[in-house]
């Protein structure tokens, strides 16, 4: 397998048909942070076509990390968010098949391990058996989730999404909204007017800025008081703007093809080609051509992909030929030598910008909501680039393309910030 900060971030997202009746719902604590919403989102859909037939699922850590969008090699953080998960608490209530009520409550993750550098994990199988029911599974499309950089306008969006072919969610009396937004202890958010402008507003702007659907908060009043809120849903009609879902494209390619001619089904072969990047996935296909006595194409590409089949050495050699090779390899070796300190000097730069963008994180994190909210419009009034301002508005103190400034923008205000030893 290619070295995880090699491949490439996933941007297929499984599509699956909408359900016409929504009669079931699984609500999850809103308290869950950005990261860990989006790690749940991921574990889910690596599992969900053996949900009901497997105990147990595995995934690459670093590969996990890479498609949530996080720094692969910090294994505590994810130690940390997989901690969260099994912490949380799942709710359902529901009609059966039958028309009876059915109430249930289960930690998100029974357990979760990581050993090795792979992540082993598992559902309860009462909650796996409603995780799989297609009536209740809406997965969120991971290009968009990667997008959110708040957790409270992620969560509005998983809440709302399942929603958009009726159009509303409902009304939620506030009570209940609070809950799904995680502030249900908050006194400070018991306040109507603390709720609206600084949960709803802001987590209404960013799903409208960045997701696939339009929402629009309504209001009813008991009194003089606002007790009820609801959001109309439709369709982004400029969803072709934001490169949401490239399936399309991923089916047009000759290794789309060649898997799905191997009886690889259509989610499987996509996903795969997100996961380990066309080129890796093609040089898997090249070995099952290669091999003699393979029953199930589908089941050996499996191992391949994931235990890195490579293909068997060769025979030794003629000496002369020996010779031949060692001569040239000697000719561009000296050329290596050079390149190789070049690309030291690189990846010392790229660990240096990681360390530094996760301390911003963690300093960034560890401020108030206002402080936050300060920090980042007082950095975005700074920039003078339309070009620089969309990048930091998508990904916060994570944006690539503004590390410079974000570096400059924190060492003023905190002197001292990166002072401190990477190692």
């Amino acid at each position: 397998m290619p070295k995880p900060e090699e491949m490439p971030e996933l941007t297929g997202a499984l599509r699956r048909e909408d359900v016409k009746k929504h009669v079931a719902a699984i609500h999850v604590s809103g308290k869950l942070s950005l990261l860990q919403r989006k790690l749940s989102n991921v574990l889910l859909l690596n599992a969900y076509d053996s949900l009901v037939t497997q105990s147990r699922h595995r995934i690459n850590a670093r590969t996990l990390c890479l498609m949530i969008g996080y720094n692969s090699n910090d294994m505590e953080t994810l130690k940390t968010a997989l901690r969260g998960l099994a912490e949380t608490v799942a709710e359902w209530d529901m009609l059966d098949d039958k028309g009876r009520q059915e109430w249930g409550v289960s930690a998100l993750l029974s357990y979760a391990k990581l050993k090795e550098g792979i992540c082993e994990y598992a559902y309860s199988p009462a909650l796996a058996e409603k995780l799989h029911d297609p009536k209740v599974f809406a997965l969120i499309n991971l290009n968009i989730q990667r997008r959110f950089t708040s957790g409270h306008a992620l969560a509005l969006y998983e809440n709302c999404y399942r929603f958009v072919r009726t159009g509303s969610t409902g009304w939620w009396a506030l009570d209940i909204f609070r809950r799904l937004m995680g502030v249900e202890d908050s006194a400070y958010y018991g306040t109507f007017k603390h709720l609206n402008a600084k949960i709803i507003k802001p987590a209404v702007a960013e799903v409208n800025k960045t997701s696939n659907i339009l929402i629009e908060p309504e209001f009813r009043r008991e009194g003089r008081a606002v007790s009820h809120v609801r959001f109309k849903i439709r369709e982004n009609p400029q969803l072709a703007m934001f490169d949401i879902d490239d399936d399309e494209g991923v089916r047009a390619g000759a290794v789309y093809r060649a898997l799905v001619g191997q009886g690889v089904s259509d989610r499987l072969a996509r996903q795969w080609i997100a996961e380990y990047g066309e080129d890796y996935v093609a040089a898997k296909l090249a070995l099952l051509e290669q091999a003699s006595d393979v029953r199930n194409p589908a089941r050996y590409l499996s191992a391949a992909l994931r235990d890195d089949y490579r293909k068997p050495e060769p025979k030794p050699p003629a000496p002369e030929a020996v010779a031949a090779v060692e001569a040239q390899r000697a000719q561009e070796a000296a050329i290596m030598a050079i390149d190789a300190q070049d690309e030291q000097a690189r990846a010392a730069e790229r660990r240096e910008r990681a360390w530094k963008l996760a301390r911003v994180r963690d300093v960034a994190e560890a401020r108030n909501p206002t402080q936050r909210d300060s920090d980042r419009r007082l950095f975005l009034s700074s920039l003078g680039d339309d070009l620089d301002r969309e990048d930091f508005r998508r990904h916060g103190w994570a944006s690539a393309l503004n590390a410079r400034a974000i570096f400059e923008f924190w060492e003023d205000l905190s002197p001292g910030l990166f002072d401190t030893s990477q190692d």
